[in-house]
């Protein structure tokens, strides 16, 4: 008889089980260990199977089942190398950058809520604190204008401008001369309204243009700000007693994985700080998030390059291991550092 994939998972359950409690394990223990929806009747068909083959051992009559050498055996020969794998994959797509860019983060969740048993977080990079880099302006037709901007991080934005009169190629490179002369390198913010009437009297006649310009400037540079949150690991959460013994406050935290929205005031709170790009732990009520006050926060703030910034989370109980957390998370700030080339 060979380990299928479902006994696989089993096996694998009733060791990680085993190693965290020391105690025997049941089917009702294992049912909350897998993804794999099985029935306890089900769930101890596959451990007698696992046990009449070696892998697992019944101590007393009526007891759960502990591991046999054999099955510590199989668990560090195979199962750690599939971790080995999943690592050697995560390297694989950080070289790509950001062209599979929301596969590479569900894969960094996945990866961080495997290795440290706790649930995950990664968010899409943020570009934070946008500049301006570039405006050129390009006649389509006799009443129309082509305003192509960049933003720091590559951001590109095409913008159709309707004008009332055929525009000169001369008085287009003055244009845009005025324009990235007087605001190329600069944020948002600090394009106020002087400058703004300043380049609206330089302009002339076509002081319109100017005003739509600067539209579609703030346009782009906020382009970025949705940021899209992946989560992996909320079942592991359901292992620790102290996080669902209220079946109420339970619930809670399991929504803030659900609908993801109420992990925006986590992000927020670890992207606030511009000059922090290092570990940051939060401990029962330091979370901003509310049903997180039972739970440990570690985050840390990852970068790519050019004003764009991430964040990646581990959640847990207040028992979590902390340093095996934090030496995971700067492992992969720095492969990731390392890969993008940051200096």
């Amino acid at each position: 008889m060979e380990l299928d994939e479902r006994k696989r998972k089993i096996l694998q359950a009733v060791i990680r089980n085993y190693l965290e409690t020391g105690e025997p394990v049941g089917s009702r223990t294992i049912s909350k260990y897998t993804d794999l929806n099985l029935s306890s009747a089900t769930i101890r068909n596959e451990m007698s199977d696992l046990e009449e083959m070696g892998y697992i051992v019944q101590p007393h009559t009526s007891a759960g089942r502990i591991p046999s050498d054999k099955g510590y055996r199989f668990y560090v020969d195979t199962m750690l190398e599939e971790k080995e794998r999943e690592v050697e994959e995560l390297k694989g797509l950080l070289t790509e950058k950001d062209e599979k860019m929301d596969t590479l983060l569900k894969r960094v969740a996945k990866v961080l809520a495997t290795n440290t048993n706790y649930a995950a977080m990664v968010t899409t990079p943020h570009y934070h604190s946008n500049k301006l880099k570039f405006i050129q302006l390009s006649r389509v037709d006799k009443n129309q204008i082509l305003a192509v901007i960049v933003v720091e991080g590559n951001v590109i934005r095409n913008t159709m401008l309707n004008v009332d009169e055929e525009i000169s190629d001369e008085t287009l490179l003055k244009l845009n001369i005025l324009l990235n002369t007087n605001l190329n390198g600069l944020a948002i913010e600090e394009i106020n309204l002087g400058m703004i009437t300043t380049l609206k009297q330089q302009a002339g006649i076509h002081s319109t243009i100017i005003s739509e310009v600067i539209d579609a400037v703030a346009e782009a540079i906020h382009s970025g700000d949705d940021l899209k949150i992946y989560t992996s690991g909320t079942k592991n959460i359901l292992k620790y007693p102290e996080l669902t013994d209220n079946r109420e406050k339970a619930s809670e935290l399991i929504n803030v994985f659900e609908e993801e929205h109420a992990l925006n005031e986590l992000v927020s709170e670890t992207l606030s700080d511009e000059s922090s790009t290092g570990i940051q732990v939060y401990i029962g009520n330091e979370t901003p998030v509310q049903s997180m006050k039972d739970c440990s926060v570690v985050t840390a703030t990852y970068e790519l390059g050019e004003g764009m910034r991430g964040t990646i989370g581990i959640i847990g109980p207040k028992r979590m291991d902390y340093d095996k957390v934090i030496g995971t998370l700067k492992t992969l700030m720095n492969e990731l550092d390392t890969i993008y080339n940051k200096k």
